[in-house]
């Protein structure tokens, strides 16, 4: 029998593992040295809660599926009907294709074809590299159709120090502006963190802060690596995860509204645009035709 999501990819390195799914091009585990730093999923299930899964060609939401581009009015399908959206690209449940698969690395490859409401052919892939630093994860695009496209990426891990609640959890966001929301989960506008509940750029106990939000205006190394670190201070285990500079954003999620796994794990999930950027175009990468686009971002034991 063949698993929910697939063909499953085993790949390991100075005491880390990982495995990667055929579905999705998913990370369903992350260890070091036996203990998770993700919260995945089984070999016997469906990612639930976008686990792992890669966001392309855009992440988070597009407001009634519905943009302007290139002088054409379009629509994808309604993939958050409640709320009315579209929700996070078109390859959460694609079959994946193997490229190349070492003891400590695993390529996969998806071409995107054109379709109603995205009406351009990308060449996917997505890089998983295990080593001495953690897990590197590069996702890129090619666009092998005519006339310019658009294109935003992102990915879904949950980190995880344990068990969990997250409450008791320390938080390290070096993020400056939170993205506000409608009740549909479309921005609506900013503000500054400073004197909210949601600077956590000095690390501090998450307590009862419930996340479902972007942050952008992200603190840097002179690399351009923005880290984002989670601690649990009862046992000192902390992993962390880092974004280049082609993410502008960082969305984090408590998954408070999802009965069985709330505030289990939090998801940070890297981001090159943050929901909407399809109709609004900030932070829209346009893939002229032949032109390519690659993005990284990593998670580490600290």
């Amino acid at each position: 029998m063949l698993a929910p999501s697939g063909d499953q990819y085993e790949i390991s390195a100075d005491g880390y593992r990982a495995v990667v799914t055929e579905s999705g091009g998913a990370l369903r585990v992350l260890q070091h040295d036996g203990r998770d730093l993700v919260d995945g999923f089984g070999a016997d299930e469906m990612s639930p809660g976008g686990r792992g899964q890669l966001l392309m060609p855009w992440p988070n939401r597009i407001g009634d599926g519905a943009y302007s581009f290139g002088g054409h009015d379009l629509q994808l399908p309604l993939t958050e009907p409640a709320l009315r959206n579209a929700s996070h690209g078109l390859v959460r449940w694609v079959a994946w294709t193997l490229e190349e698969h070492t003891p400590s690395s695993v390529a996969l490859t998806y071409r995107l074809m054109a379709q109603t409401g995205y009406p351009w052919t990308l060449d996917l892939s997505v890089v998983y590299d295990l080593s001495a630093d953690g897990l590197t994860v590069t996702q890129s695009a090619t666009n092998l159709a005519g006339s310019p496209a658009p294109y935003a990426s992102g990915a879904h891990p949950y980190l995880s120090v344990g068990p969990g609640p997250v409450d008791g959890w320390e938080l390290t966001l070096p993020a400056a502006t939170r993205s506000l929301v409608d009740d549909r989960l479309l921005p609506a506008g900013r503000e500054d963190v400073t004197g909210t509940p949601y600077d956590f750029r000095i690390a501090r106990p998450v307590t009862d802060v419930g996340f479902n939000d972007a942050f952008t205006d992200l603190e840097r190394d002179g690399s351009g690596v923005a880290t984002v670190v989670v601690r649990d201070p009862a046992s000192g285990d902390a992993v962390a995860l880092w974004v280049d500079e082609s993410h502008r954003w960082l969305q984090v999620f408590s998954a408070d509204d999802v009965p069985g796994t709330a505030r289990r794990s939090l998801a940070v999930e890297p981001m090159t645009a943050q929901a909407d950027a399809f109709r609004t175009g900030e932070d829209l990468t346009v893939l002229e035709p032949g032109a390519d686009f690659s993005a990284s971002w990593g998670i580490r034991v600290v």
